[in-house]
């Protein structure tokens, strides 16, 4: 038996939908019916008012980036394989702020606010440059 993944999620009844639906290469947010905002990561209740009426919605895919830090060393199986890689945070355009990595650019070619384009990397968001 291999080591385990510490990348890997393991969906529960709650966050089946969002994992299936990036598996399938769709992004989910959670939106509140009573204050209309959406947010990301999924919870069960809204953070903003904290109603219960929340309920998923696919977005566009669409962000600009926030901030962003190249990590150089990681210890933890199997990200040290992946160094350098581009830890980011990204406004989604509908709203909420995400945590993601960024694929696909080199570390000197990012500006903030520039627009980011999900893709979807064993079953998991991330992110690329383009609008």
């Amino acid at each position: 038996m291999g080591a385990p993944r510490h990348d890997a999620p393991e969906p529960d009844a709650f966050t089946r939908p969002y994992w299936e639906a990036a598996a399938s290469g769709r992004l989910l947010v959670r939106r509140c019916g009573t204050c209309g905002r959406a947010h990301h990561y999924p919870r069960e209740f809204c953070p903003h008012c904290w109603s219960e009426q929340v309920v998923w919605e696919e977005v566009s895919g669409r962000a600009t980036l926030y901030t962003w830090s190249t990590v150089h060393r990681n210890d933890l199986p199997p990200f040290g394989d992946r160094t350098p890689y581009v830890a980011a945070v990204v406004d989604l355009a509908e709203g909420p702020r995400m945590m993601t990595e960024l694929v696909e650019c080199g570390a000197g070619d990012l500006v903030a606010g520039m627009p980011l384009r999900v893709m979807f990397r064993e079953g998991k968001p991330v992110f690329r440059p383009g609008g």
